[in-house]
């Protein structure tokens, strides 16, 4: 962005706004300030004329000369000029020397310029007749005052300069600072747009507002570059672990081609290729089933859902599997009573199902799987734990990726999805899939944390 587009910026136009703001706010002030200062001193001779006024007319008419001529003495800068003048307008005493000005008012203070005294100053002045028809004039110089007000103007002016001055500079600063972090945040997803996905705006010490966009942006980027290298891996992960039964697929099709002659042995080959197919066709539905699940379609349709009944429903489907490889399975409850939560009871069904699924899978003969229901200030939840080779810490986050699978279960049938479906389930219905240090085997935990529940439940 160049400093010619630096109007544009929002924090230019923030700042320029809040300084005229500030200056119609100052200039009121100013005005108010300015009026009443200025209010107070000529409210303040006009009380000192007044009084002087009043006392004028309290004295004896043959003691007005002699008064005036007394108050001129203790006056060489004729700061406060009295006169007396005659009707005809000669003058008789004080200091205001000449004839006598126009008056336009009597016995209310007025201002007029002093014409007989030098440089003709202004002054508040009170007129009076007296007897004999004379007219007494008492007056207040105001040239210092008018001064004062001129440089109070002056300073005031002054002042409003000197922070309209600043207030644009700083306007300037702020704008400039706004428009480089912008240019630094632009530069950022450029090289985004361009393919970088690692590339992350940058966020200043601050932490302001818009660092606050910034970060959730960030997480944006980190939660879409995870999606992408998710899906790259789905893709080299279908490729790799679809290519060998295809080949197999393939390969048994290319052999009853060659060598069958009879019909058992056509549906011998046929056979096979079905059961390879079918696999297949299970792993697809197992794909399309975790992208259904993780696109939300179904949370419209949660309901409260007893994890209790539906552990219980598990544990009856898989007993008998359990009984065949002579593995103790049992159900344990920490809490009486139903574990409510919302959500969709099949999908939970599924959930708990392949966890269970698992532990049966990789249990040893002879060995044991428990399932055990839980209510505590963690939330409510159901922990399925085996006594097989158990998960590796390392690659508790990756076994959660489609198509993965962990040394202990190389050798093990299975498409690599199962945990995958589970963690989508979770996601789905706000709840939490736990992996725990357990000195044998895997203790997996699925629970709705006591936050969100509250949540569910508002």
């Amino acid at each position: 962005m160049r400093l010619t587009e630096l109007h544009r910026t929002t924090g230019y136009r923030l700042a320029t706004l809040f300084l005229v703001l500030f200056g119609v706010i100052a200039l009121l002030l100013s005005g108010y300030l300015y009026r009443e200062i200025t209010g107070f001193e000529q409210e303040r001779i006009d009380d000192w004329l007044l009084r002087e006024h009043a006392q004028l007319k309290r004295e004896a008419p043959d003691e007005l000369v002699a008064r005036f001529e007394h108050q001129n003495q203790f006056d060489p800068r004729h700061q406060r000029p009295f006169g007396l003048f005659e009707a005809s307008g000669r003058h008789l005493a004080g200091g205001y020397a000449g004839g006598q000005p126009a008056i336009p008012v009597f016995d209310q203070p007025f201002s007029m310029r002093l014409v007989n005294l030098p440089g003709q100053p202004p002054g508040r002045c009170i007129a009076a007749h007296v007897p004999d028809s004379r007219i007494a004039l008492q007056c207040q110089n105001t040239l210092e005052l008018d001064h004062f007000d001129d440089e109070l103007l002056h300073a005031l002016l002054s002042t409003a300069m000197i922070t309209l001055v600043i207030g644009l500079i700083g306007a300037t600063l702020i704008g400039i600072s706004a428009m480089r972090r912008f240019d630094a945040v632009t530069a950022s997803i450029e090289e985004i747009i361009a393919g970088n996905l690692s590339r992350r705006l940058p966020v200043h010490a601050k932490r302001d507002d818009i660092d606050r966009l910034v970060v959730v942006v960030n997480g944006m980027l980190d939660e879409i570059e995870r999606l992408m290298n998710e899906v790259k891996g789905v893709c080299d992960a279908i490729a790799h672990d679809l290519r060998t039964p295809l080949t197999r697929v393939l390969g048994g099709l290319e052999r009853a081609q060659r060598r069958a002659r009879t019909e058992a042995e056509y549906r011998a080959a046929i056979d096979e290729t079905i059961v390879e197919t079918s696999g297949l066709l299970r792993t697809f539905n197992a794909l399309l089933r975790i992208s259904e699940i993780e696109s939300g379609v179904r949370r419209a349709g949660f309901t409260s859902v007893d994890l209790a009944a539906v552990a219980d429903d598990v544990f009856e489907f898989y007993e008998p599997t359990a009984e065949d490889r002579q593995i103790g399975f049992r159900l344990q409850r920490t809490v009486s009573g139903p574990l409510e939560i919302r959500g969709d009871p099949n999908l939970l069904f599924e959930a708990l199902a392949n966890l269970v699924e698992n532990a049966i899978k990789f249990a040893p003969d002879g060995g044991v799987v428990h399932i055990t229901l839980w209510h505590d200030a963690r939330g409510t939840g159901v922990t399925v734990k085996d006594d097989g080779p158990g998960i590796a810490r390392a690659e508790r986050d990756a076994v959660l990726r489609r198509f993965y699978r962990g040394e202990a279960s190389r050798r093990t049938p299975g498409s690599g999805l199962g945990l995958s479906l589970v963690a989508a389930v979770a996601g789905m219905h706000g709840m939490t899939l736990a992996f725990h240090d357990a000195d044998v085997g895997c203790e997996i935990s699925l629970f709705k944390p006591a936050q969100s529940q509250l949540a569910d439940s508002r």
